[in-house]
């Protein structure tokens, strides 16, 4: 493969978006184990392998959408979209990628293997007809989310708290509904041309669910840190301290998305805005200092 090649295949990869992959050390933080190093390695390796399919479901859907990310004004620098690599290179790369990583899966154990194949399996779903159906589609990607935390939690051999799978699906939802807004921004008119859902959304609709879903994630949260199950597994009902840092950084992200008109690649919002992370930071250290002194 010429360097050229190569580098356009990397690229293809987005491994910026595999800061998404990020959640599945959720189960590890809240089990009170990010001091264990047999659970931190299993973690480790989950993400690992969750970018791994990740990647690949990325190359499926691009080879896919390719012209109508010709069509977009950022997507349109997509390797695949500009015809840096072929499509034949790019379904090659996605099929080696998900076998390797069902094949490292189950090195962990079944459960989490089994869980990768149903990501895996969504992710080409998803990509192939279930992104076309309105209101589905963000449903379908938040699943997505909640499958990599349950398959970090199932990988460290912890119990999977249905707390911590609703704020997951909240959470998802509130990123991928703002992603939606910020995508009909973007492209306006096209929208349709772009992506086949964003015609039937409309602004209003989105800052309808957006507003429901924000409440959602913060009623959620609110209500597990005062659970008696959260506050009799750490000890205390401090974690409820945490909530001030969960408010701004909704309403901080809101902001970035509707006033700096950000919002279409979250990932890109959660590293490179230093009020965000300077928030995150905050809330880690604090959930640290609660749950772990």
């Amino acid at each position: 493969m010429p360097n050229n090649t190569f580098k356009s295949f990397i690229i293809s990869l987005r491994p910026k978006q595999w800061s998404k992959n990020v959640i599945v050390f959720a189960g590890l933080f809240f089990a009170q184990d990010i001091f264990d190093l047999q659970k931190i390695k299993a973690a480790l390796l989950a993400f690992i392998y969750f970018c791994l399919v990740s990647s690949a479901g990325y190359l499926v859907n691009d080879v896919l959408d390719r012209k109508k990310d010709a069509l977009h004004p950022l997507k349109k620098f997509r390797p695949i979209a500009a015809g840096e690599i072929s499509t034949s290179t790019a379904i090659t790369g996605a099929v080696a990628l998900f076998l390797l990583g069902l094949f490292f899966s189950y090195q962990i154990n079944a459960t989490f293997a089994v869980i990768v194949l149903a990501y895996s399996f969504l992710t080409i779903i998803y990509s192939v007809y279930l992104k076309k159906l309105i209101i589905i589609d963000v449903i379908v990607i938040s699943t997505g989310f909640m499958l990599r935390t349950i398959g970090g939690t199932v990988a460290i051999n912890e119990i999977i708290s249905s707390w911590l799978i609703i704020c997951t699906i909240f959470l998802a939802l509130f990123l991928t509904l703002n992603k939606r807004y910020a995508e009909i921004t973007a492209v306006g008119e096209n929208a349709s041309q772009s992506r086949k859902t964003l015609a039937l959304y409309s602004p209003a609709f989105l800052g309808q669910m957006i507003n429901i879903v924000t409440a959602a994630c913060l009623m959620a949260y609110a209500l597990y840190t005062l659970d008696p199950e959260t506050v009799t597994k750490f000890g205390t009902r401090n974690l409820v301290f945490t909530l001030p840092f969960v408010i701004y950084g909704l309403f901080r992200y809101l902001f970035l998305v509707q006033n700096e008109k950000l919002g279409e690649s979250p990932e890109n919002v959660l590293i490179h805005d230093l009020p965000m992370i300077v928030n995150i930071v905050l809330y880690a250290v604090t959930v640290v200092a609660i749950i772990y002194y």
